[in-house]
């Protein structure tokens, strides 16, 4: 089993930043494709930005030039630094990780309990 624990979230005015940070415990010794999803209620989970086991990055049209993931060399560690944040950015953010790569697609076998980022309007 690999645990997950997402920190960081918060309340930030419009054009603020915030960083989120994802924690790996448990069977950390393997390697694993990684990233950040988010989920507004009544909408479907949506990747946000994910990185492969060679650290190939992947983000979706409403990251690029706003987000960028990066992860430590243990692979235990997994950041979102989100700059120029909007109001439709609002949303619960999900780490996610799998031995396999989904890109995009929320199919990882291992999900966080969420961290709440709430841009007021």
């Amino acid at each position: 089993q690999l645990h997950l624990i997402e920190s960081g979230g918060g309340s930030v005015q419009s054009g603020g930043s915030l960083r989120l940070s994802c924690t790996a415990s448990g069977k950390t010794h393997l390697t694993y494709c990684m990233g950040w999803f988010r989920e507004v209620p009544g909408k479907e989970r949506e990747g946000v930005e994910t990185v492969d086991k060679n650290g190939m990055t992947y983000y979706a049209d409403s990251a690029k030039s706003r987000f960028t993931i990066s992860r430590d060399n243990d692979w235990t560690k997994l950041d979102l630094q989100m700059d120029m944040l909007k109001p439709e950015d609002t949303a619960t953010y999900y780490c996610a990780a799998d031995e396999r790569f989904y890109g995009l697609l929320p199919a990882y076998d291992y999900w966080g309990r969420g961290t709440q980022v709430t841009v007021p309007a």
